[in-house]
């Protein structure tokens, strides 16, 4: 008999060499049904593979991690038995699975793979699927993979398994068709229900340009038809939200090569950016922040200082402190062509004699700040400081820049330039648990304004932490007190080994209305900084004392902010965050006079507006705005004018609110400004009615 120990802690005894799949069947007929695969010691088995030594075992269902992977992993050797089938001369790369499916790479030699092609495929796979053919794990050596692969011709096979140790080669076997795998598999290919071919695109074999190019098939895969088309509608509707087509179509902001993934900030972009900052402003300020600002390009002294020389260092910008001068004709080897390039083509360059030579271990080295930390650092050490000033907070939005690899670069989600809602706030130890419930207490307002809900995360000491293990047992010990307080026990998940070089940290996930998740608010508990930078203010009984830092943002990158609430939004922004809050449609030229009055009214309550004085029809200017989901369209014609009134078309409804008066407007814009709603008004509200 083996002893079996499962997560709950609980201990059966099976009889040696049972199964997971019947541990699952004598636990109940209906977990059988649902389980995929079996995490057996820490490792992701088969469910027909037999335990034959003590273990503890965790069964695993589609909600699992493993349990997906499982299940794609068999998808694609599905899809390759039926690739087998239909083009018999196919030969094989690799098939891993990815986020909700699988690709596949594979040689078709001339033949092309289309859209014409995906129906049949698919159907085939449901054909074999039916069938319910076990999928089979097989030890071989690796002189037995190496013949049976040659065999068949398939070259990229054989040369992976040449990579390979003998005695630690499987092979999975379904029908006629048998595959280079680890594993692990479902145990038949009846658990395939519901699978989607989404495209098709060239790979060149191992990632090498010079190897050969590939057809990588892409594929979606779930446990239900209906779970597929769910996920089908959500993929149609992220790609209608996805910010950089809207940030296109709304002229939001842009990119150049000249400045990869540093983007433009265009007119109608740079309203929302600064009414987001305008937000932020004010909530620090209630909640006593003193805003502060500081160079963009520091030595590398005080990056050697703050720790971030030896984090940061292939991801700063700098400009290499100066050795001297070369007094002949030099040539230096192994230098990138790209530089941006890591592992790009190398060369030997040629100096000019006379040339300056650069060296960014020289003190002289400067480098662009990657973090606001260390500045807010020596704000608070430029004088003596009491415990009667504590807390100070400091708020900062300088701009930052990161050298990111270029295949990390996404729209405004990983971007090379950026600007963060920084705060760093100076305590004593025994603020801490007050100053981060204020912290929380900001967020839940400012995530609440923007109407989406968010979880916390605890992240703890990392392998390349820096400081003392006891200081950051009491900085964990002191966050986990405060997040039971404010979640409750297991309200919050926690990420061993994720926390900050220099302390642990609080993330804040962030769900938009896909459902899906972004982390964007952090607060991070650091005893290191302070130590480094010798920061230290006189204690009540007279000692000297060190503060505790807070480091906090809640919006994070405001790149990666707006980028999201583009999407969660669909770029149909609340009121007071559009970039152009009312449109102005004269209907005539004569109109242009009181259309230049309502434009200037408007902007002197600091409304957002546009006002388009052109010769074109009125059907066209007021298409022009809604391209733009502008929120409101006043169309002004000879009764508006007469009357001092504008009509207003809202948007996303037909509904025209007519004969308004000019200032129940203004009203009307200004309650949405200072509310914040995530609704317009599409009516005159009832308070206002007297006034027309």
């Amino acid at each position: 008999m083996i002893k079996v120990t499962f997560p709950d802690h609980s201990v059966k005894e099976f009889a040696e060499g049972t199964t997971s799949m019947q541990i699952a069947e004598s636990i109940s007929p209906r977990l059988a049904k649902e389980v995929l695969a079996a995490k057996v010691n820490g490792t992701v088995w088969d469910l027909t593979r037999p335990l034959n030594e003590d273990a503890q075992v965790e069964l695993l269902k589609w909600e699992d991690e493993g349990g997906k992977h499982t299940y794609w992993h068999s998808s694609a050797h599905l899809m390759a038995e039926a690739l087998q089938q239909l083009y018999p001369d196919v030969k094989f790369g690799i098939g891993p699975a990815i986020e909700n499916g699988f690709y596949y790479d594979v040689d078709l030699g001339d033949r092309t793979i289309t859209d014409e092609d995906f129906s049949r495929i698919e159907a085939r796979m449901q054909e074999l699927a039916a069938r319910a053919e076990p999928i089979v794990r097989r030890s071989i050596s690796k002189a037995d993979a190496m013949k049976m692969f040659g065999d068949r011709g398939e070259v990229y096979k054989t040369e992976l398994i040449s990579e390979l140790e003998d005695g630690k080669i499987s092979t999975y076997t379904q029908g006629s068709f048998t595959d280079l795998c680890r594993g692990p598999h479902v145990p038949d290919t009846s658990y395939i229900k519901a699978v989607k071919i989404t495209s098709v695109a060239g790979a060149y074999w191992r990632g090498d340009e010079k190897r050969d190019r590939l057809q990588r098939i892409y594929v979606y895969a779930f446990p239900s038809k209906e779970e597929l088309k769910a996920h089908l509608t959500l993929v149609r509707e992220a790609l209608e939200r996805d910010h950089k087509k809207l940030g296109k179509e709304q002229e939001l902001f842009m990119f150049d090569e000249t400045a990869p993934g540093m983007p433009y900030w265009l007119p109608r972009g740079w309203k929302l950016y600064q009414a987001l900052l305008k937000y932020s402003r004010e909530v620090q300020a209630r909640h006593g922040y003193t805003e502060i600002s500081a160079p963009l390009i520091n030595n590398k002294k005080l990056w050697l200082i703050s720790g971030h020389w030896a984090h940061y260092i292939n991801n700063m910008f700098m400009v290499p402190g100066v050795s001297g001068w070369l007094a002949a004709d030099a040539e230096i080897p192994g230098v990138l062509e790209n530089a941006s390039e890591e592992n790009g083509e190398k060369k030997t360059v040629k100096i000019q004699a006379g040339s300056v030579l650069y060296n960014r271990e020289n003190l002289d080295t400067m480098a662009a700040k990657p973090m606001n930390c260390p500045n807010a650092m020596l704000t608070f050490k430029r004088k003596n400081r009491s415990y009667k000033e504590l807390p100070i907070r400091y708020s900062e939005y300088d701009v930052l820049h990161r050298k990111e690899k270029s295949g990390q670069m996404n729209g405004l989600f990983r971007v090379q330039e950026f600007r963060q809602d920084d705060d760093h706030t100076f305590v004593a130890e025994n603020q801490i648990e007050a100053e981060i419930a204020d912290i929380i207490s900001i967020a839940d307002e400012v995530y609440s304004t923007f109407g989406v809900t968010y979880r916390a995360e605890l992240s703890t000491r990392p392998d390349d932490f820096m400081g003392d293990i006891e200081v950051w047992n009491r900085a964990e010990a002191a966050l986990k007190k405060i997040l039971t307080d404010k979640y409750g026990e297991g309200g919050f998940e926690i990420n061993e080994g994720d926390g900050a070089f220099y302390g642990p940290k609080i993330d804040l996930q962030i769900k938009d209305a896909l459902g899906r998740e972004w982390q964007c608010g952090t607060i991070q508990l650091d005893f290191q900084l302070p130590h480094n930078f010798g920061l230290s203010y006189q204690a009540a009984d007279g000692t000297t004392a060190m503060p505790v830092v807070i480091h906090r943002a809640i919006y994070g990158s405001l790149e990666r902010f707006i980028g999201i609430i583009i999407e969660n939004f669909k770029g149909i922004f609340p009121f007071w965050l559009s970039p152009s809050q009312v449109g102005i449609v004269p209907i005539r030229e004569e109109h242009n006079a009181y259309a230049k009055r309502v434009f200037d009214l408007l902007q002197k309550n600091g409304i957002r507006a546009e006002a388009d004085y052109s010769d074109r029809n009125m059907k066209e200017k007021i298409k022009n705005y809604k391209q733009f989901k502008t929120p409101y369209i006043l169309v002004l014609g000879d009764r508006e004018a007469a009357e001092q009134t504008v009509s207003i078309n809202v948007r996303g409804s037909n509904k025209q609110i007519q004969n308004v008066p000019l200032s129940v407007f203004l009203d009307m814009c200004d309650t949405l400004n200072e509310e914040r709603s995530l609704e317009l008004l599409n009516e005159v509200p009832a308070e206002y009615q007297t006034e027309q």
